[in-house]
């Protein structure tokens, strides 16, 4: 349902309720809730290709070469190729690849159906291959371009109101279980596009429906195929304690630790980007191979698997702090050091979104920040998650979120403490970061078409 444009005499905004109560808008509501269906079996089938072939690639091919197992080299060669495959996708074919993730989090607009295979091919290449990002930026890319492609086909001469906020359903649609829960994956959306005021249940209510439908959809095929939902979860988990005051001393320290942490990654992941975009192609492939030095370094050095420097680090929240007493101190240092260095190389150069690195690279600083007298384990994992992410993504409702639901009953033990460090992280990171240059006078102004 198209918003109505006020007539030449009439300023004032469209009625939100007057459009609700619209037959038109209870239309759009089925049309996204139709929508989410296909655009999260296809979400699924996206995730369910990830998970296929990052075991198939660092376990099957090289036992299939006559390998007893993963020879410690083995990512060099993996990410090298990873790194070409991003690269001509991203110089050759139309979209560059989709949300280019070195400028954080962000969801506005949706591909048009001709950038939908340069946004596929480049997720794949770097999720697949090892790459240091996560699959939500381009599940939103892909969800939102497949919903208003489908708006287009069927109606050509439909509303770009109606495309965009069917974009939208579709992008909802795409996440709906990533995050462990649709209203997750909601607040994601809402918080990146700074969707506010009286309009924004036009395009949440429908949102909501198509996330619905969509978690119902993973869980269905779940079932059915014996996959699994894909869905960030915590299991097993260590017991939270009544928070102290220490601990709220802690809080300050750890969101003034991460804002440095993560003010230093955006730095100089944009500074290599400068750099990558020069050459894309063969500056792509030695940074895949920076990200494969890393994941090597840390396995030689820690005897730890590399796997924890590579990869988003989504499933491997859990076994790390289930199994942190199995880290020492160095171990746990050199993973926050190489972790984070490998998140910058695959900032500047492939394309993911950055969500899930940042709550890794968040946890494994708290799990080590916990052996400190006067902080708890699950309040140093949390406390690290929410700050990290906050610093990184700038979206503090939905790091506070992220750092608590995904706990469970023990979240909430610690949510005051999570709160603390993810406002002071907010505020300590706005202050770090340099305002942006002002534009000189002789400096051309963007055109209309490309702001």
């Amino acid at each position: 349902m198209p918003v109505p444009k006020a007539g030449p005499t009439d300023a004032s905004p469209p009625d939100p309720l007057t459009i609700l109560r619209s037959r038109g808008y209870v239309v759009l509501l089925v049309m996204a809730a139709v929508v989410g269906v296909p655009v999260s079996a296809v979400a699924f089938g996206f995730l369910a290709l990830v998970d296929v072939l990052q075991p198939m690639l660092y376990t099957d091919l090289p036992r299939a070469l006559g390998f007893r197992g993963t020879p410690p080299w083995w990512p060099l060669p993996l990410l090298a190729v990873g790194g070409l495959l991003v690269g001509l996708t991203v110089q050759y074919l139309p979209g560059r690849g989709g949300h280019e993730p070195s400028g954080g989090f962000k969801a506005a607009g949706t591909p048009t159906p001709i950038e939908l295979p340069g946004i596929l091919f480049a997720a794949l290449a770097t999720l697949a291959f090892g790459a240091v990002l996560g699959p939500e930026a381009p599940l939103i890319a892909l969800g939102g371009g497949l919903a208003a492609g489908a708006v287009r086909l069927v109606k050509r001469d439909a509303p770009e109101q109606v495309i965009a906020m069917m974009g939208a359903a579709g992008s909802f649609a795409a996440i709906s279980s990533l995050l462990g829960s649709p209203l997750l994956g909601a607040f994601l959306l809402m918080e990146a596009s700074g969707l506010g005021g009286a309009m924004l249940a036009l395009v949440l209510v429908p949102g909501l429906l198509a996330a619905g439908i969509g978690a119902l959809i993973f869980i269905g095929l779940g079932s059915w195929t014996g996959l699994g939902t894909y869905s960030l979860a915590l299991r097993d988990l260590p017991e939270a304690v009544t928070p102290t005051a220490a601990e709220f001393g802690w809080a300050v320290v750890v969101g003034l630790s991460a804002a440095f942490v993560g003010v230093g990654i955006r730095w100089l992941s944009v500074r290599l980007k400068s750099q990558v975009e020069r050459r894309r192609v063969p500056a792509t492939v030695v940074m895949g191979l920076v990200v494969a030095g890393l994941a090597i370094g840390y396995a030689q050095s820690t005897g730890k698997p590399a796997t924890d420097v590579l990869y988003s680090g989504q499933s491997a929240l859990g076994p790390l702090l289930t199994q942190s007493t199995a880290y020492s101190i160095g171990a746990l240092l050199l993973l926050v050091l190489c972790k984070g260095l490998a998140y910058c190389a695959s900032l500047s150069s492939f394309r993911g979104g950055p969500v899930f690195p940042a709550m890794f690279v968040g946890a494994a600083g708290g799990i080590l920040l916990s052996h400190v007298p006067g902080l708890s384990l699950v309040a140093g994992f949390a406390m690290g998650v929410g700050a990290m992410s906050t610093a990184m993504l700038r979206l503090p409702l939905i790091s506070v979120l992220l750092a608590t639901l995904l706990l469970g009953a023990q979240g909430l033990t610690v949510m005051p403490l999570v709160i603390v460090s993810v406002v002071v992280a907010h505020v300590a990171t706005a202050m770090l970061t340099p305002p942006a240059a002002p534009k000189t006078e002789t400096e051309p102004s963007p055109s209309p078409q490309h702001p």
